[in-house]
């Protein structure tokens, strides 16, 4: 009665929530692994270091997870989460695993993986999470105690591969981004995306560490606060018609809305974005996080960056500097 007693005391105070359903395609075919890693959750722990961490229960569990990367580096924009997709579909993936590592939470999401640049299509995903990823991992790994997976020649412990092809298409995409001005703003309306919307990017960005887990609330209440803010800035700065986009649309349906461009912003180390829109970086001195702003657009598929680099720490330094070059 007593270690009973002790055994319910140790759950109660070490709960692991779960969602939906493993997808029978993770005991049966590759997964790639993407980790999402707050670098203020203690101890430290860098992403990789969250790799080992949980691989040998991704394994247990009956999984293959046969490369890891970094989520923002995946998902550093829609062109270069593209190319990483069309690498993944070379290795024949079938899965894509999530984790995401907070202050005070850890999760791990399994999801098939779409065949396409989206990489998942939704983010009701099948997911455990718990207070450490420690605690998660081996929930997760429990997983696979009763289950016959046929996975069967794993890796015993986790890689890190470059992706050559995508770093090859990376080098053709990089041929679409112009460092110069688009044509005729003043003609088309210019789609601005709202963060956190299904306008943006895609699903990866909900898993991570700095988004995830946010309430539907707190991302409508963001959303106005954020329009209110750039709207602001487009008053005073871009003298042309904007529409807002707060659901998903196809390019033939915003083009039939008269939107032809489509501001895009996206965020990560500086060296990283300079070097997938075909710049010069020095990775040694530009690694702070910045966020960048460019324009896309759709009928060509074109990404104009702007004449001069003007990304900032600070979004709204960023976005100011970005309309103020539009002028140039």
């Amino acid at each position: 009665m007593k270690y009973l007693i002790f055994l319910a005391i140790l759950i109660l105070s070490h709960p692991v929530r779960s969602q939906g359903n493993l997808p029978e395609t993770f005991f049966d075919g590759k997964s790639v692994v993407l980790i999402s890693a707050d670098p203020a959750a203690r101890p430290v722990m860098d992403w990789k270091a969250v790799a080992d961490s949980v691989h040998s229960a991704l394994v247990k569990a009956g999984g293959d997870p046969v490369a890891y990367y970094e989520l923002e580096q995946v998902s550093l924009s829609e062109e270069v989460q593209s190319n990483y997709a069309k690498a993944f579909e070379q290795r024949l993936i079938k899965n894509i695993i999530l984790v995401t590592r907070q202050r005070n939470n850890a999760s791990i999401h399994v999801g098939k993986f779409s065949g396409d640049g989206k990489v998942i299509t939704s983010t009701a995903l099948f997911g455990l999470s718990a207070p450490k990823i420690e605690e998660v991992a081996d929930q997760f790994g429990a997983l696979g105690e009763n289950v016959r997976t046929k996975n069967l020649l794993v890796i015993d412990i986790p890689e890190f591969p470059s992706i050559t092809q995508g770093e090859a298409a990376q080098q053709a995409s990089s041929s679409k981004f112009f460092a110069r001005n688009p044509l005729n703003l003043e003609v088309f309306k210019l789609g601005v995306p709202l963060e956190g919307s299904s306008a943006e990017t895609g699903s990866l960005t909900y898993f991570r560490y700095d988004l995830y887990g946010k309430s539907a609330e707190r991302i409508l209440a963001e959303q106005a606060a954020q329009k209110a803010e750039i709207e602001g800035i487009l008053k005073a700065e871009y003298p042309y018609e904007v529409a807002w986009l707060t659901e998903a649309k196809t390019n033939q349906e915003l083009i039939r809305d008269r939107i032809q461009f489509l501001l895009v912003k996206v965020e990560g180390r500086e060296a990283d974005l300079k070097k997938s829109m075909g710049l010069n970086s020095d990775p040694e001195i530009e690694n702070q996080t910045v966020v960048k702003y460019y324009i896309k657009l759709l009928v060509r598929d074109e990404l104009y960056i702007g004449p001069e680099w003007d990304a900032d720490s600070d979004w709204r330094v960023a976005l100011r500097n970005f309309i103020r070059n539009l002028k140039k």
